[in-house]
């Protein structure tokens, strides 16, 4: 019966599976730390503070996060999660298109590497003009450069991460 109703063998991605595992825990995690830290249901709190901690490493202002559940905030400000929505993003497209297409980066060879990371100052940028004091910090506009910066980075290394086999320029190859 085993043989019949499974005939053929179960082939995982390991390093497409890990990646979305990571990008899962990317997308739900500053969102649901806040909920979890307010429910005070034995170890959710514990959870939400390992979130935090996460947070506050990698995030260079957390306490910027939007109030999602008072006065708890997103594990980090809005600019990371416009990078981990373009990363996001990207993973969608990557799905759909097999990772064939003329936007995917990695295909134009040290050229694409350049307009990557071109692309990818964007989130830089922001900040220092927002440290500096030539703006101050709005979500929409952090939002907006974060996603700039997370598009870019995907449109780069989705194809490349998930071994979608597409074709590399013989011009000036990178792998």
């Amino acid at each position: 019966m085993q043989g019949v109703a499974f005939a053929r063998r179960l082939k995982i991605n390991w390093v497409s599976f890990f990646v979305d595992f990571l990008l899962a825990g990317m997308v739900i995690g500053p969102l649901a730390a806040p909920f979890l830290a307010d429910s005070g249901w034995f170890i959710l709190p514990g959870i939400a503070e390992i979130i935090y901690f996460m947070g506050r490493h990698v995030c260079p202002q957390p306490e910027m996060g939007l109030s999602l559940a008072s006065p708890f905030l997103m594990a980090v400000c809005m600019r990371c999660y416009g990078t981990v929505t373009g990363l996001l993003l990207t993973r969608l497209l990557c799905g759909l298109t097999g990772g064939k297409g003329f936007y995917w980066l990695h295909q134009y060879g040290w050229s694409g590497a350049a307009f990557t990371s071109v692309l990818m100052m964007a989130y830089p940028l922001e900040l220092a003009a927002e440290v500096l004091g030539w703006w101050n910090f709005n979500n929409y506009v952090v939002t907006l450069f974060g996603l700039v910066t997370g598009l870019a980075w995907g449109l780069f290394t989705m194809p490349l991460l998930l071994n979608t086999n597409s074709v590399v320029s013989d011009r000036s190859p990178l792998i």
